[in-house]
């Protein structure tokens, strides 16, 4: 249904009359949460709804726009830019909210506008006097420009770029500073996936962090402090409880951690698995059998993706390799080839192909004139039109799935793009998030990379599926329990049940409680390591990763059954399925326009409206029943005394 479309079905409940953004001289208690005026007149609400959709749409796209401008190119110019628009833009939303709030909506009868006004009546940021909300933008730019522009040197110089260069010898220090340009992408990243070198790999995980997140660490706790103040303007305890309200349910957190328990056992025994094989490779003098990993020698700067051991862990050595970036090496496939592959995918179901704008505007590639944020990432620039990814593609396997996710988020862009702007969001964030992972749970089937020639042969033998499941949870599996702790630490910090003086050992403390990792040299409250990881310095809530990596499985087991899938779970491969492309479309279409158990419930054919782990389970059972033969008489879980340090 087209926006048009939208506001008359609404339309159809009320007369109108005539209102204005600017109507409202109200003065209501900008603390309390979900505010609602004295205004019944539900036609006249429904116009300043219209009014407003036109507005924002405009407001937003300039605001985002000032957003590229600066995440594209890192220069102070497009920094004030930035900083200048978001000011206007927090002005703007001031605006709405007050004119929203003077109306008594929840007294209205059409819930669609009942929840449209409610979505208006969180302020947000903008709830700030004008000087705290410009210095907290000012520290969110600062901190991801810190980030995005850490360099370290490399490991045969073993100097770390420091704030204290400057009382080292004038000519020393220039020309080591000269050598030091290792970025995060994709340079630290390969080295982490291809060196063996423990040594070398504890350096480069401690450089990092020493150029990244131990630099922002004062100003993320102010910046704790102004986003704390904003929650509790809009109504609530802390900016924890404010992101946790997107989710709608007031047992998301007994929800979130029932997941996790159980998912547990499965990601112990992976665990048990390749730390058994690190052993091996590493000795046991580095690894104990009953301790946790070292984090840097899982193949990822934050332990949360093992991809990298796959090659020497293997269960099966021998089988056909199911990492194709040697031959998309082989064919000089390009980063627009990669593109390609995945809108193709897309078009296969049905669903909508990128817009012109997508192709002229996207950055797919790392410049080589100008530093950028290289963090993959989705752009809706609110106007119907304009859909932009930017990504430092790399050519490799992960890449090419890192991109059919981001496309994913562009999809989604498409189907509610007829909404109102307000509803243009997920039915929750994990949802956004999901899309394109569960269609690269079929682009990375041996089938599928055969029949688009990146596999020459298959090992279609219980042994293969071994290895294809196994190298599927060194990505999924091993992800969730970072996926989960990384907001538990936040929380806690916004909530203040975790002091800002304990904020790096409390960070430790949860990395190993969860995730079974350890670091390879001691952490300190001088370090903060938290802030090594973009989407802390980028302000990213990232329980949507963990909902995503639980509920994609759910979403591929009802595609899989619209596409009239027949076998194991993990053998299906959706694409070309119209009436799969169907039911996603459904489902996507709806934006947030009703709470996403709606969205889950239309998903799954009415089968639950709930978060579920047992399809996760179902598509794993074979290497679950494997893995648990091979640790049998393994222990399971691990100890440490100390998780500052690797025992």
């Amino acid at each position: 249904m087209g926006t048009t479309g939208f506001w008359i079905v609404l339309l159809c409940t009320f007369t109108i009359t005539s209102t204005s953004l600017g109507a409202s001289s109200n003065n209501r208690d900008i603390s309390a949460k979900y505010v609602s005026g004295d205004n019944p007149d539900e036609a006249e609400g429904f116009e300043f709804l219209q009014t407003y959709d036109k507005r924002a749409s405009q407001e937003c796209y300039l605001s985002v726009l000032s957003n590229w401008a600066y995440a594209t190119n890192l220069t102070e110019e497009n920094k004030q830019n930035l900083l200048e628009r978001s000011l206007v833009y927090a002005e703007f939303q001031k605006e709405a909210w007050k004119n929203a709030t003077s109306f008594a909506w929840k007294q209205f009868k059409n819930p669609s506008t009942r929840r449209l006004f409610k979505f208006l009546s969180i302020l947000g940021t903008a709830a700030l006097p004008t000087e705290k909300l410009k210095e907290l933008n000012e520290i969110s730019a600062s901190m991801e420009d810190t980030y995005s522009t850490s360099k370290i040197c490399p490991y045969s110089l073993q100097v770390v770029i420091t704030d204290e260069s400057e009382n080292l010898d004038d000519d020393k220090s220039s020309s080591e500073e000269e050598n030091c340009t290792l970025s995060l992408e994709p340079d630290i990243t390969r080295i982490l996936k291809k060196s063996q070198n423990y040594d070398e790999l504890a350096y480069v995980w401690k450089a990092w962090r020493d150029s990244s997140g131990k630099k922002i660490r004062k100003r993320y706790e102010r910046f704790v402090e102004l986003s704390n103040d904003a929650a509790r303007l809009n109504g609530f305890a802390d900016m924890g409880e404010m992101w946790r309200e997107s989710y709608e349910s007031d047992t998301f957190l007994e929800d979130l951690e029932n997941l996790w328990k159980q998912l547990l056992p499965l990601y112990e025994n992976l665990h048990a698995y390749v730390r058994r094989k690190l052993i091996s490779k590493y000795g046991n003098d580095k690894i104990r059998p009953d301790g946790p990993i070292p984090a840097h020698l899982l193949g990822n700067m934050w332990a949360q993706d093992w991809a990298g051991v796959q090659e020497f862990t293997e269960p099966y050595p021998g089988k056909p390799s199911l990492d194709v970036t040697p031959q998309m090496v082989e064919q000089n496939m390009t980063a627009l080839d990669m593109f390609n592959i995945s809108e193709e995918f897309f078009s296969s179901l049905g669903l909508k192909e990128m817009p012109p704008p997508f192709w002229e505007h996207s950055v797919i590639e790392k410049p080589t004139d100008r530093e950028i944020v290289c963090h993959a990432s989705a752009w809706d620039f609110c106007n119907g039109k304009d859909y932009r990814i930017k990504q430092c593609t790399d050519i490799t396997m992960q890449d090419l799935i890192t991109v059919h996710h981001e496309m994913g988020h562009i999809e989604y862009y498409l189907q509610y793009a007829d909404q109102p702007s307000l509803f243009r969001e997920g039915a929750n964030p994990g949802f956004h998030e999901a899309v394109g992972d569960v269609l690269a749970l079929s682009v990375s089937t041996p089938k599928h990379l055969k029949a688009i020639s990146l596999l020459n042969e298959i090992a279609d033998d219980p042994e293969g599926d071994i290895n294809y499941l196994y190298s599927i949870a060194l990505d999924k599996i091993s992800f969730l329990p970072f996926g989960y702790l990384m907001d538990l630490w936040r929380w806690g910090i916004f909530s203040g049940n975790t002091s800002v003086e304990e904020m790096n050992t409390k960070w430790w403390e949860l990395r190993l409680k969860y995730q079974g990792v350890c670091p390879p040299v001691k952490r300190t409250e001088e370090d903060f390591d938290p802030g090594a990881k973009y989407h802390i310095p980028g302000n990213t809530p990232y329980i949507r990763y963990f909902v995503s990596f639980v509920i994609q499985f759910q979403f591929h087991k009802a595609l899989c059954e619209a596409a009239g899938h027949e076998g194991p779970l993990y053998k299906c491969d959706i694409y070309q399925s119209k009436e799969a492309g169907k039911l996603l479309s459904q489902v996507l279409q709806l934006g947030s326009s009703k709470p996403w158990t709606e969205a889950m419930k239309i998903m799954t054919g009415g089968k639950t409206n709930k978060m579920d782990a047992a399809p996760i389970i179902e598509y794993f059972d074979p290497l679950i029943q494997w893995l648990k033969e091979q640790n049998k008489n393994y222990t399971l879980g691990w100890t440490s005394n100390d998780p500052t340090i690797c025992p």
